[in-house]
């Protein structure tokens, strides 16, 4: 079987760990780097892929790219803001599509893009942390089936040293980043409450504190989903603790506590008795890069899709929107 031809967009850090994977992936070819100038693309292939023959071409222009290497699909891993465009771009050049979270920084531009996927077919997934693990599959299925009772309230925070971090970076530009923490490192939090919940957003009230930065560092968040469950979410970026992450998925015969960065942990109780829940093996998609190869092969569902983005979206343009104007925010639809 061929291999599938990869390329990525985006040299920076967090890419590094995409390359890496998808270059340990055997049904992956690397084909192509690009960045905003040959030099950063040329360093990142000899930082992350030095023995991959044959070498991947190093671009400091996406078209050219895309059209020189011919990829099959490609990974976005760039400034959020960038992520609509450049998506499109790849979509309409016929590859599948790996997008860095946030997908992108608007609900119109959620839309978009969501039909040019359905328009031509392509598979487009998010590179959230948790979907693909067993212990949030697993909260998932429990929330679908019921086994708990009907789930009425969610309670989350997390915490990162993120506003001394990220000073002078990219990520404190709004122009590239779109917001703050609860854009950047809070938007796993808030995609695995979306992920879990399965329901589009009815109102939010929300403050944040930008501690006199560009762009917003704590965030104060309550959600309604027309569902009708309730969620209160705390995004810090101004606490250097390390574990900074807790999410307590309430029902009413049960309760769920789970990791809602990574995933890597989960207590569950059924009425008033803690369960051993069973997590298996098959609940476990791998890393999102693993999950993308396998849902472009056919191989497996894709643990997260466009509309993951659309709902998450919706929720940061309302966030912004009542914390700017003080009152609760509806999505207009």
């Amino acid at each position: 079987m061929a291999k599938i031809r990869l390329a990525m967009i985006g040299c920076g850090g967090n890419s590094s760990g995409h390359a890496r994977r998808m270059n340990a992936n055997p049904d992956v070819q690397i084909v192509g780097t690009c960045d905003v100038n040959t030099e950063i693309a040329d360093r990142y292939i000899d930082r992350n892929i030095p023995d991959l023959s044959p070498r991947p071409g190093a671009y400091d222009d996406i078209s050219n790219m895309l059209k020189e290497t011919t990829p099959d699909a490609v990974v976005i891993s760039t400034p959020h803001t960038l992520h609509f465009e450049q998506g499109m771009q790849a979509l309409e050049a016929g590859c599948h599509v790996l997008m860095e979270k946030p997908m992108v920084t608007s609900s119109k531009d959620a839309y978009t893009l969501a039909e040019k996927v359905e328009e031509t077919g392509l598979t487009l997934t998010i590179g959230y942390n948790t979907p693909c693990t067993p212990n949030f599959y697993y909260t998932r299925e429990a929330i679908r089936s019921g086994e708990l009772g009907k789930l009425e309230l969610v309670i989350g925070y997390i915490t990162q040293g993120w506003k001394g971090g990220t000073t002078g970076t990219w990520r404190q530009n709004p122009k590239l980043s779109g917001g703050g923490q609860a854009y950047d490192s809070g938007a796993h939090l808030l995609n695995s409450l979306c992920w879990a919940v399965e329901s589009k957003v009815a109102e939010v009230y929300a403050y944040t504190d930008n501690q006199d930065r560009d762009v917003d560092i704590n965030s104060s968040i309550n959600v309604k989903f027309e569902n009708g469950v309730l969620a209160a979410m705390a995004v810090s970026g101004n606490c250097p603790s390390p574990g900074g992450t807790h999410m307590a998925l309430v029902f009413d015969n049960g309760r769920i506590e789970v990791d809602g960065w990574g995933g890597g942990w989960i207590r569950v109780w059924k009425g008033g008795e803690a369960l051993d829940p069973p997590i298996t093996d098959d609940m476990s998609a791998g890393s999102p890069d693993d999950n993308f190869i396998d849902a472009v092969l056919g191989r497996a569902e894709p643990r997260t899709n466009p509309m993951n983005g659309i709902i998450q979206s919706e929720l940061m343009d309302l966030i912004y929107e009542s914390a700017e104007t003080g009152t609760p925010a509806h999505p207009e639809r």
